[in-house]
């Protein structure tokens, strides 16, 4: 193979020209805003003594949901 050939070949594909800007974006995009929201309630809601409290609460109403569950589904399967 030619070594002016395999420089054409590889000079084509090293080009820099190509241009990645998209039009319509703007700094402060709508997911930003979602993020920003998002960063707020967590630290709100998941941290600290009401992070905790929360999250005691939670397992305990999810306990008695799947006890409920369990309750229910175990009077209609033993009925008979």
């Amino acid at each position: 193979m030619d070594s002016n050939t395999a420089g054409a070949q590889y000079n084509r594909w090293n080009e820099d020209n190509i241009n990645l800007n998209v039009a319509g974006t703007d700094p402060l995009f709508f997911t930003d805003i979602i993020r920003s929201v998002l960063r707020r309630v967590y630290n709100r809601y998941c941290t600290g003594t009401l992070g905790i409290a929360l999250k005691v609460g939670g397992a305990v109403a999810a306990l008695v949901a799947v006890y409920m569950i369990g309750y229910v589904t175990g009077y209609y399967v033993h009925k008979c």
